[in-house]
C-alpha cells in the first residue's frame, strides 16, 4: 500500500518479468520443464522493498527460465539490467550417494565456482525427490542423506539455499505441498535478488551522475544508464516510476542548456551542438525508436533528436497511464523549449528547417492523441489541443512566407530552391505513415507545392484555430489568429477580408486595454482602408495613429501629413464635409470667461479663452475653429437679475475639463487594483529558499473577457451644429502641444448660453467635440436701474449722526446731468449735508470710472440730491448722514417700548426682552428719475438708552431716582441732566443729589440720577416729570452738528406716606437675649401718619359715629427662612382714618439660627369688602384674587381668629361653610404710601446651651 500525491490510498497490481539461469543434470531434462515454473510463479502478489523509504508497492512477479552459459553471465561494467540474471538454479535429482561423489558434486563445485567468478551469489539448489527410483535402486540412501550431503557441502551458513521438490509430476497432496514451498521460496529469492540489484543500479547511477562535473563525463552514457532503470519500471509497468526518470533526464538536459546560456557550459554539450540535417518531426508511433536512440547511445545525435526521443518515450508511458491530455500540454512546451534552446546553444539551423519540425510534430502529436480518443473525448478537451493547432498555424504562415506562398507574384527561383531543401530535410516518409492519406508528411509536402494548396491548408487551420478559440471562449486568441489572418489576406490584396478579422482584433484590444496591439492594428487597418478607398474611416484612424503616443515621430507625422495633403487636394474642388471626433486631433483642457463671473449686461464684451492641446505632432492651420452657443430665455424672470446671477456663479471663471488618459471606452481605472503576493519555495531537505516570485492572485478578474459597445473605429456619426449663435476664429495655427484661443462677443439678447459643440476644420475635413461636458455657460442680462439703501453700520442708532449708503444701478437707463433723486423729509430725522459729499462711478466689473462732488439741497418738505452723469449699466455710490431724534416716549398702558417704566405685574420673558434696544422706523419717500413711481425705504434706528425710575421713601421724605442704561456698543459722555415737573406746581422743589455735571457711561453699564421731592403744602396725588440728559459719543471725533438732548417722561402716583410698620422682637421673660429653639415675642404696630385724603377715599373706607376708619390686611413673612412663625402670621385690622391712630399685632416667632438675624416682613394690603351690586351676577371680578383667603360676615367679631402656620405660607381666617360664597378682594399698598421703619433692622440671637450625649459603642 502507499499514498499518491492526491493523498488517497490504492492498491496497485503490476506484473513484472525477471530472468533467471538454470542448470540441470541430465536426468531432469524434460521432466520439470520451467515453463510450468513460468505460468505458477506470477499467481500471486509479490512486495519488492524499495530503497530511499519509497512506498512498497505489490507486484505480480514473472520470469524467464533459460539455459545456464557462462558466457550469459555479466561482464565487469554491464549497465544492462533487463538481461541481467537474477538468480541461478541447479537442478538435480540425484538419489545415489556413489552418483553424488562421482559426478553431481564436482559440477555442483564448479558451478559456484563460475558464480562466484562472476561475483554471483543469488543461487539455489533444487533436488527432484522421485519415488519410482528409489523403488528400482534398493542401496539409495534415505533422501535426507543426499540433501544433507549438499547442505554440507555447499550451504553450511545459507540451508535455505537447498530446497527439496517431491514427485513434481503426481498429483497427490505431498506433491502440491513441495511445489506451494518451492513456489514461496523461489518468489522469495528473486524478489531478494531484484531489490538488491536494482537498488545497486540506483546507486551506481546516483554515483555517475554525481560525477557529471568531472571531464570526460558523458550526458549520453549516463542517459542510457538512467534509461535502462525506465525499462525496467516499464517492464515492470510500474509506468509512473518510469515516467519520473525521463522527467529527471529531460529536467537534467534542461538545466544544462540553460547553464549554457548564462556562460557555464559542459563540454559534451558540443555533441548536441552540431547543425541540424533532418528536421522530419516527432516520431510518437513507436514505442521505441531504436534509430534515435541508437544515435544518443554513440553520441552522435542532434538536439532535436534527443528531444524527440525523449518526448517519444514520455507519450508513450502517458498514454499507458491513459492521460493523453497532457501529452499535449508537455508538447506545447516541448516545442516551444527546443525553439529558445536551439537559440540558446547557437546551433546552425536552416532558415524554415524548425518551422516544419514544429508543425510536423504538432500534426503528430494531434494525430497520436486522436487515435487513442473518440471523437466526444477530443470534443470536449480542445482547450488541450487548440494549443498545438495554433502552433501549427503559426508555422504553416512561416513557411507560407518563406517560400513565397503568399506574395501576389507567387515563389520566385530562390523560394523554390529553399522549398526543394525544405522538403529534402523531411527525408523519406516513414513506414508507419506511409499508408495513411493525412499523416502530416503529406499535409506539409502539398501544403508547400503550389499557391493553391498552401492557402486551402492554411486557411483551413486557421478557421478550425479561430472556432476553437471561441467554443472555449478564449476570444483573445480568436482574435489573435484572426488577425495573422486579416495580414495573409493584404498579402494576397484582398483588404475586404481582410478589414472583419482587424476590427474584431481592434474591438477586443480596445475593450481590454491593450495599448501595443491597438496601435499595432490600426496601422494595418489604415493601410487597409486606403487600400478599399475608404477615405472617411481612413482619415479618422490616421488622426488616432497620428496621436498614438507609441509610434516614433516618423509614422506620426507620415499619418498626420496624409490628413492635410487630403485636405490641401479637397481645398480647390470642395465637396461634402467629412466630420471627424476631436480627441484625437486636439483635446479641450480649460476655458476660461472674462469677466470671470461670465455674466454681462446687453451689449457688454464677454471674452471667451480655451486651452486647446493639439495632439498633432506638427502645426496645423485651421481655416474655422468655432464654438456652437445654445441660446435660451428662462421662464423665471429673476434668473436675468444681475444679483441672483453673481449669486450664482464661480467666481474665477475657470472650468476645467478632465484629461483623457486613455482612449479606451473602458479606463484601466475601472479595473480592480493587483493583489500581488509572494512565493517561497523552499528544499525540501535542507528548508533553503532556492526559488522566490510574485503571483497575482485576481489574474481572473484582470484579463476576463471586456463586453464593448460599437467599435470606436467606426464613423463618429457626429453632426455639425448651425445655428445663429457662433463663436469663430479663423486662420489659427494649432502648435503641438497647448495652445490658447480667445473668443469674444458682445451680447445682444438677454438669456442664457450654453457652449454646446467645439469644432475644428482642415480643409473639408472637421474636427468636432459633439458634446462640452461639463456643461458651460454664461448668461446675458437686462436690468431695470435700482435704488439700494443700507445703513454702512450694523443698526443705526437715535441721537447721533449716522451714515447710509446710496447705491444707484443704472442698469439700461443712463443718467444724465440734472437727474437727481428727490427725498421726503420726516420730522424726527433730519438729513445733514456735507460741502465734501462726493459721489463714485464704477463699472459693472466693479472698476471705478469716476467721481464727482455730490450736490444736495434741502428744503422743508424735499431734500434733493443731484446725480453725476453715468453710463448705462454702471453703479453710483454715496454716502449721506442721518440723524433720528432721540426720545423716550411717556410711560403708560402696555407699552413694552424701551425707556418706559414697565408695569407691575409684567411677565418674566417681557422683562427680559427689554434688556434689548428700543427701535423705531422712519419710512422715506424717493422719486427717482427713471420712474414715475415713488420708492418707499425704512430706516429703522435703535435707542442707545434704556431708562427707568423708581420712588425711594424715608419716613415722610420722597426721592425720585432715575436710571439710564447704555444698550449700545460706544461710550457715551452724558451732562446736563434735569428733571422737571410738567404740571408747573409751585408748591414742589426737584432737588438735584447728584454733584457731578458730565458723566461717562460705558457701553453695558448704567448711571443713576436722585432728585428730592419737596413741598410747601399738600402735594398732588400724581406727579408728571420730564427727564432730560445731554449726550454725545465719547470719541475724540468733532460733530458736524449739534446733538439733541434724551428726553424721558413719566408719571409717579400715591407718592405720599400713610401708614408706618414698627417690628420689635422681644427676648422670652427672664432673659437678655434671643436664643435659638425658644419662642419670642413679635409685636407689630401699624401707625396712621394722616388725616383722611383723597386717597382713602375707597371702598375699605367706613364711617363710625365719629370717625372714619379702613381695613387693612397685614402678613408676616421671612423669606429668609431665619424665623419660624408660631400662631397667626396674617389677620385683618380696622385702622382708624386720623392721624397718630396706631393698631398693634403681638405673635410669637422662634429663631432658627444664631447670629444677628434680619426682622421678618410685613406686608399691608388694603382689605376691600364685597360689594352688594355684584350678589346677583358673580363673575370673576367678585372673587378675591387670592383664593386662599376667606371672610366671615362677621368680620368684626373675627379679626383675631386664625390658624397656625408655617413661615411664608398664606392664612385662612374663616371655616370651610362659607366657600362658595362672593369674597372680599386684596390690593396691594402703593410703595411710597406703607414705610417700614424696621427695615434694616438686626437682631442678636445666641445659640442654646443644650448638652448632647454621643454614645459610642467599641468592639
Amino acid at each position: 500500500m502507499f499514498k499518491d500525491r492526491g493523498g488517497q490510498k490504492w492498491r496497485q497490481q503490476r506484473r513484472g518479468r525477471l530472468f533467471g539461469r538454470r542448470r540441470m543434470d541430465r536426468g531432469i531434462g524434460g521432466k520439470a520443464e520451467p515453463v510450468c515454473l513460468q505460468r505458477w510463479l506470477p499467481e500471486k502478489q509479490a512486495s519488492p522493498d524499495r530503497s530511499y523509504g519509497r512506498a512498497p508497492k505489490m507486484i505480480h512477479l514473472e520470469s524467464n527460465f533459460v539455459q545456464f552459459k557462462e558466457e550469459l553471465l555479466p561482464k565487469e561494467g554491464n549497465k544492462a539490467l533487463l538481461t541481467f540474471p537474477f538468480l541461478h538454479i541447479y537442478w538435480t535429482e540425484c538419489c545415489d550417494t556413489e552418483v553424488y561423489k562421482a559426478t553431481v558434486k564436482d559440477d555442483l563445485t564448479k558451478w559456484q565456482n563460475v558464480l562466484k567468478a562472476h561475483s554471483s551469489v543469488d543461487w539455489l539448489i533444487v533436488v527432484v525427490e522421485n519415488d519410482a527410483k528409489k523403488k528400482n535402486k534398493t542401496n539409495i540412501l534415505p533422501r535426507t542423506s543426499i540433501v544433507d550431503k549438499i547442505r554440507n557441502d555447499f550451504c553450511n551458513k545459507q540451508s535455505d539455499r537447498c530446497v527439496v521438490l517431491s514427485d513434481p509430476l503426481k498429483d497427490s497432496s505431498r506433491t502440491q505441498e513441495s511445489w506451494n514451498a518451492f513456489l514461496t521460496k523461489l518468489r522469495t529469492l528473486l524478489l531478494m535478488s531484484f531489490t538488491k540489484n536494482l537498488g545497486k543500479f540506483e546507486d551506481d547511477m546516483r554515483t555517475l551522475r554525481e560525477k557529471r562535473t568531472e571531464p570526460g563525463w558523458s550526458f549520453c552514457d549516463y542517459f542510457m544508464v538512467q534509461e535502462e532503470l525506465a525499462f525496467v519500471f516499464e517492464m515492470l509497468q510500474q509506468f509512473e516510476d518510469a515516467l519520473v526518470q525521463y522527467d529527471e533526464l529531460d529536467a537534467l538536459f534542461s538545466q544544462y542548456v540553460v547553464n549554457f546560456g548564462a556562460g557555464d557550459g559542459a563540454n559534451w554539450l558540443t555533441f548536441f551542438c552540431q547543425p541540424v540535417k533532418s528536421w522530419n518531426g516527432l516520431i510518437l508511433r513507436k514505442p521505441i525508436d531504436m534509430e534515435k536512440r541508437g544515435l544518443i547511445q554513440r553520441q552522435e545525435a542532434t538536439l532535436l533528436d534527443l528531444r524527440s526521443y525523449l518526448f517519444s518515450r514520455q507519450c508513450t508511458l502517458l498514454l499507458f497511464l491513459q492521460r493523453p491530455w497532457e501529452v499535449a500540454q508537455r508538447a506545447l512546451e516541448l516545442l516551444h523549449s527546443c525553439v529558445q534552446e536551439l537559440k540558446l546553444l547557437e546551433v546552425s539551423v536552416p532558415p524554415g528547417a524548425l518551422d516544419c519540425w514544429v508543425f510536423l510534430s504538432c500534426l503528430e502529436v494531434l494525430q497520436r492523441i486522436e487515435g487513442c480518443c473518440d471523437r466526444a473525448q477530443i470534443d470536449s478537451n480542445i482547450a488541450h489541443t487548440v494549443g498545438l493547432w495554433s502552433y501549427a498555424t503559426e508555422k504553416l504562415k512561416s513557411l507560407g512566407y518563406l517560400c513565397g506562398l503568399v506574395s501576389e507574384q507567387g515563389p520566385n527561383s530562390e523560394d523554390l530552391n529553399r522549398t526543394v531543401d525544405l522538403l529534402a530535410g523531411l527525408g523519406a516518409e516513414r513506414p508507419e505513415t506511409a499508408n495513411t492519406a493525412q499523416s502530416p508528411y503529406k499535409k506539409l509536402k502539398e501544403a508547400l507545392s503550389s499557391v493553391e494548396a498552401f492557402e486551402k491548408h492554411y486557411l483551413d487551420l486557421s478557421h478550425a484555430t479561430i472556432e476553437m478559440y471561441t467554443s472555449i471562449g478564449r476570444i483573445r486568441s480568436a482574435k489573435f489568429v484572426g488577425k495573422d489572418l486579416a495580414e495573409f489576406y493584404m498579402r494576397k490584396k484582398s483588404p475586404q477580408k481582410a478589414e472583419i478579422y482587424l476590427q474584431g482584433a481592434l474591438k477586443n484590444y480596445l475593450a481590454e486595454g491593450w495599448a501595443l496591439p491597438i496601435t499595432h492594428t490600426r496601422k494595418q487597418l489604415a493601410e487597409c482602408q486606403k487600400h478599399l478607398g475608404q477615405i472617411e474611416n481612413y482619415l479618422q484612424t490616421s488622426s488616432l495613429l497620428a496621436s498614438d503616443q507609441h509610434l516614433t515621430e516618423n509614422e506620426r507625422e507620415y499619418f498626420c501629413r496624409e490628413i492635410l495633403s487630403f485636405a490641401n487636394r479637397q481645398a480647390d474642388s470642395p465637396g461634402h464635409k467629412i466630420v471627424l471626433p476631436m480627441h484625437s486631433f486636439a483635446q479641450l483642457r480649460d476655458l476660461r470667461f472674462t469677466p470671470p463671473n461670465a455674466v454681462v449686461h446687453v451689449g457688454g464684451v464677454l471674452s471667451v479663452e480655451v486651452t486647446v492641446c493639439s495632439q498633432m505632432p506638427v502645426p496645423v492651420l485651421a481655416e474655422q475653429i468655432a464654438v456652437s452657443v445654445h441660446f435660451s430665455v428662462e421662464k423665471d424672470s429673476y434668473r436675468k437679475t444681475a444679483e441672483w446671477l453673481a449669486k450664482h456663479k464661480t467666481a474665477n471663471g475657470v472650468v476645467s475639463f478632465p484629461a483623457e488618459t486613455s482612449p479606451f471606452p473602458t479606463s484601466q481605472n475601472s479595473l480592480p487594483a493587483l493583489e500581488l503576493c509572494e512565493v517561497f519555495e523552499r528544499s525540501p531537505s535542507d528548508s533553503s529558499l532556492h526559488t522566490t516570485g510574485i503571483i497575482c492572485k485576481n489574474v481572473h478578474m484582470l484579463l476576463r473577457k471586456q463586453e464593448s459597445g460599437a467599435s470606436l473605429e467606426a464613423p463618429s456619426g457626429a453632426a455639425l451644429e448651425a445655428g445663429a449663435h457662433m463663436l469663430k476664429r479663423t486662420a489659427v495655427t494649432l502648435e503641438p502641444g497647448p495652445n490658447a484661443i480667445t473668443f469674444r462677443t458682445q451680447a445682444k439678447e438677454p438669456g442664457t448660453y450654453t457652449l454646446r459643440q467645439l469644432c475644428a476644420s482642415v480643409g473639408p475635413v472637421w474636427f468636432v467635440l459633439p458634446h462640452i461636458y461639463p456643461l458651460v455657460q454664461y448668461d446675458v442680462y437686462s436690468q431695470e436701474p435700482q435704488l439700494h439703501v443700507e445703513p454702512l453700520a450694523d443698526s443705526l442708532l437715535a441721537g447721533i449722526p449716522q451714515k447710509v449708503k446710496f447705491t444707484v444701478t443704472t442698469g439700461h437707463y443712463t443718467v444724465k446731468n440734472g437727474d437727481s433723486l428727490q427725498l421726503s423729509n420726516v420730522e424726527a430725522m433730519l438729513i445733514l449735508c456735507h460741502e465734501e459729499n462726493r459721489a463714485v462711478i464704477y463699472s459693472n466689473m466693479r472698476e471705478k470710472a469716476s467721481d464727482a462732488a455730490l450736490r444736495v439741497q434741502s428744503s422743508d418738505k424735499v431734500t434733493s440730491i443731484g446725480l453725476p452723469a453715468a453710463p448705462a449699466y454702471h453703479m453710483i455710490e454715496f454716502e449721506l448722514e442721518v440723524l433720528s431724534l432721540p426720545s423716550a416716549p411717556a410711560t403708560g398702558g402696555e407699552s413694552t417700548m424701551l425707556g418706559m417704566t414697565e408695569p407691575h405685574g409684567k411677565h418674566k420673558d417681557t422683562q427680559k426682552a427689554g434688556h434689548c434696544m428700543a427701535t423705531m422706523d422712519h419710512k422715506v419717500s424717493i422719486d427717482c428719475p427713471w420712474s414715475i413711481y415713488s420708492t418707499v425705504i425704512s430706516l429703522t434706528f435703535s435707542m442707545p438708552f434704556r431708562t427707568t425710575h423708581s420712588l425711594l421713601s424715608s419716613g415722610t421724605r420722597k426721592y425720585v431716582q432715575v436710571c439710564v442704561q447704555n444698550l449700545s456698543e460706544l461710550d457715551f459722555q452724558l451732562s446736563d441732566s434735569h428733571l422737571v415737573d410738567t404740571g408747573d406746581s409751585t408748591d414742589l422743589r426737584l432737588i438735584p443729589l447728584n454733584t457731578e455735571s458730565e458723566q461717562r457711561i460705558h457701553s453695558k453699564q448704567a448711571v443713576f440720577f436722585v432728585w428730592e421731592l419737596k413741598w410747601t403744602r399738600e402735594p398732588p396725588p400724581s406727579l408728571h416729570c420730564r427727564f432730560s440728559i445731554g449726550f454725545s459719543p465719547a470719541s475724540e471725533e468733532r460733530l458736524s452738528v449739534p446733538l439733541k438732548p434724551y428726553t424721558y417722561e413719566f408719571q409717579v402716583d400715591n407718592f405720599l406716606t400713610l401708614y408706618t410698620v414698627r417690628a420689635e422682637i422681644s427676648p422670652p421673660p427672664g432673659t437678655e437675649l434671643c436664643k435659638t429653639g425658644s419662642l419670642c415675642s413679635l409685636e407689630v404696630s401699624v401707625t396712621r401718619l394722616s388725616d383722611l385724603s383723597e386717597v382713602d377715599k375707597d371702598e375699605a373706607l367706613t364711617e363710625c359715629d365719629d370717625y372714619f376708619s379702613t381695613k387693612l390686611m397685614y402678613e408676616v413673612v421671612d423669606n429668609s427662612s431665619n424665623w419660624a412663625v408660631c400662631g397667626k402670621s396674617s389677620g385683618v385690622i380696622s385702622m382708624p382714618v386720623a392721624a397718630r391712630a396706631t393698631h398693634r399685632v403681638h405673635m410669637e416667632v422662634m429663631p432658627l439660627f444664631a447670629g444677628y438675624l434680619p426682622l421678618p416682613d410685613v406686608r399691608l394690603f388694603k382689605y376691600l369688602p364685597h360689594h352688594s351690586a355684584h350678589s346677583s351676577q358673580l363673575d370673576a371680578d367678585s372673587w378675591i384674587e387670592n383664593d386662599s383667603l376667606s371672610v366671615d360676615k362677621h368680620v368684626d367679631d373675627q379679626l383675631d381668629s386664625g390658624s397656625v402656620q408655617s413661615r411664608g405660607s398664606t392664612r385662612s381666617v374663616a371655616s370651610s361653610e362659607h366657600k362658595g360664597l362672593p369674597m372680599p378682594r386684596l390690593r396691594a399698598l402703593p410703595p411710597g404710601q406703607a414705610f417700614n421703619a424696621s427695615a434694616g433692622t438686626q437682631v442678636l440671637v445666641i445659640p442654646s446651651q443644650d448638652d448632647h450625649v454621643l454614645e459610642v459603642s467599641v468592639t
